[in-house]
């Protein structure tokens, strides 16, 4: 049986990958940002989707090298929210993005390590 804990961490995955959609549809189009965002999209989205599937695996090895995905992808998504442009009223939303992928980030990080144990 799963603990709490990773499904609270599916919940948060799934919920960053949600706000960064509907922070994607208040953007303002432009060649450049429709591109970042479909960049983005996928980014975020994986960092969940892995995490399920690391939540599956068959193997430690296995586990923490999906898990390392899930980092990968995260900070991936962070770089594609420091590069997207976006209006004022949307700068806050951003820097939450921001902070909350980072946070995941260090959230994989620590899973890593102690997965590596």
């Amino acid at each position: 049986m799963r603990n709490s804990k990773q499904y609270d961490l599916e919940d948060r995955t799934l919920n960053f990958s949600k706000d960064v959609i509907k922070f994607i549809n208040n953007s303002p189009g432009s060649l450049t940002n429709d591109e970042i965002a479909k960049q983005l999209v996928r980014s975020s989205g994986s960092v969940g989707a892995n995490y399920i599937e690391a939540n599956e695996s068959i193997s430690k090895k296995d586990f923490i090298y999906i898990i390392k995905i899930c980092r990968k992808e995260s900070k991936e998504s962070r770089y594609w929210l420091n590069l997207i442009l976006t209006k004022e009223k949307l700068e806050e939303q951003r820097k939450k993005l921001v902070q909350e992928s980072t946070e995941l980030m260090k959230i994989f990080g620590a899973i890593i390590v102690k997965s590596d144990k």
